[in-house]
């Protein structure tokens, strides 16, 4: 006759598993918690490191990694390096990107530069494009007498050509008077101030009554001896700053000048 085979007892002790498992997890969240709190990023990373290789072999590898923040992809990027130098901070700074010429004003240049071949190779004139805009550099010797701020007959051709282009376009115009460092005083003038200043004015009239360009589009400034563009040691060089430069000013340019109303 078969006997029955005992049952085995059952375990009431099954949960303690279960509780180690959460005790485990619990351990490991507030190690991760306490070591981001650290200022020591290296030892933090030292930390986390130690207990996920002491956890992550068991069978509680997948809750470890999601508790110490590693994604599936995580595990194919390379290893970080704690003993790699950055660089970056000992690179030079990058250069500043030139400012961007105007691009409204190239057409303009380039025909000033046919028209006036003879005069800027004669050093009569000088044109340059810039961000503020296009400066078209008239030298006191082909427009002035020394020391007098009357435009000289002879140079009404030359600003004819100027003023053809002027009118083709409506963007304002600044005229800009300088002179050399040589300081100036006599029955006319007491300063370079004033002398600039006049020269930049004697040009405007000739542009508004001559060739009738708006007044509303021009503005005039003395500059004096101040911003030269060449030596004051060498005659040359004092020559060259002598002059009056009409800008013509840029959409750029402009936004550094006061608006002008026209008047009703």
């Amino acid at each position: 006759m078969r006997h029955k085979r005992a049952s085995e007892p059952e375990n009431h002790e099954r949960w303690l598993v279960s509780y180690a498992d959460f005790i485990t997890l619990l351990f490991a969240f507030f190690v991760v918690m306490f070591a981001s709190t650290q200022s020591d990023k290296l030892k933090a990373k030292e930390v986390s490191e130690s207990v996920r290789e002491a956890l992550e072999h068991g069978q509680f590898s997948a809750a470890i990694s999601t508790v110490l923040g590693r994604g599936k992809h995580e595990n194919s990027r390379p290893p970080a390096n704690p003993n790699r130098v950055d660089h970056s901070e000992n690179l030079p700074p990058k250069p500043a990107p030139p400012p961007q010429q105007p691009a409204d004003l190239a057409k303009s240049l380039d025909r000033l530069q046919n028209g006036l071949g003879a005069e800027l190779k004669a050093g009569k004139i000088g044109l340059k494009l810039e961000g503020r805009g296009l400066i078209i550099s008239l030298r006191e010797a082909a427009f002035f007498a020394s020391g007098d701020d009357s435009v000289a007959p002879a140079s009404i051709p030359i600003l004819a050509k100027v003023a053809a282009e002027l009118q083709a376009s409506s963007n304002p115009l600044r005229l800009e008077g300088y002179t050399d460092a040589i300081p100036i005083h006599n029955s006319r003038f007491r300063s370079n101030w004033e002398l600039s200043t006049a020269r930049s004015i004697a040009m405007l009239e000739v542009l508004r009554q001559r060739f009738q360009i708006a007044p509303e589009r021009m503005a005039v400034v003395g500059y004096a001896e101040n911003a030269p563009v060449d030596t004051n040691e060498t005659e040359d060089g004092r020559a060259r700053n002598r002059r009056v430069d009409l800008v013509v000013l840029s959409t750029e340019g402009q936004k550094a000048e006061p608006e002008v109303r026209s008047q009703k």
